[in-house]
């Protein structure tokens, strides 16, 4: 199958996809974006996540022939010139990247939530990161660091 999408920005091609692939696996495999991770392969740890023309979605579950013609972000399409986005350098000043296996989802999750919702409460966080899952720490930080982007989104 031939597949054409937009990802991060740019167009991309992709020849001999599989009609059963992920788009996930088109991701990692045939466009060699590692950002998004290959973990539960059912939807539920968030590693995977990215927008699909603007909307959150696991792409472990989509069907790459479902992204044809549409438009794609990953975790690597929110920094800018080479530049971290704002989100990328809170989790890392908040040390909540720590095996770094869930991290590109909570990312794209938080950019998604401040996106709709600049001042989240606490459970408001909570429950937008609820489909996200960390096997190394206790939240703390990874709630620390969507506050701080939550203030820093507030300020700019």
């Amino acid at each position: 199958m031939h597949l054409q999408l937009t990802v991060n920005g740019n167009p991309r091609e992709v020849d001999g996809a599989w009609e059963g692939e992920s788009l996930l696996y088109v991701l990692r495999e045939r466009l060699g974006l590692p950002g998004s991770k290959n973990a539960c392969e059912q939807g539920e740890c968030g590693s995977c996540s990215v927008y699909l023309d603007g909307v959150l979605v696991c792409s472990c579950l989509v069907l790459a022939a479902q992204a044809a013609g549409r438009d794609v972000v990953t975790v690597e399409g929110l920094a800018e010139n080479g530049e971290l986005h704002p989100i990328q350098k809170d989790f890392v000043e908040a040390g909540a990247v720590q095996c770094g296996f869930c991290t590109p989802g909570l990312i794209v999750a938080t950019h998604e939530l401040l996106a709709r919702n600049p001042r989240p409460t606490d459970p408001e966080i909570r429950e937008a990161l609820a489909g996200n899952l960390c096997r190394c720490t206790g939240y703390e930080k990874i709630l620390d660091a969507v506050r701080a982007a939550a203030v820093r989104n507030s300020r700019a």
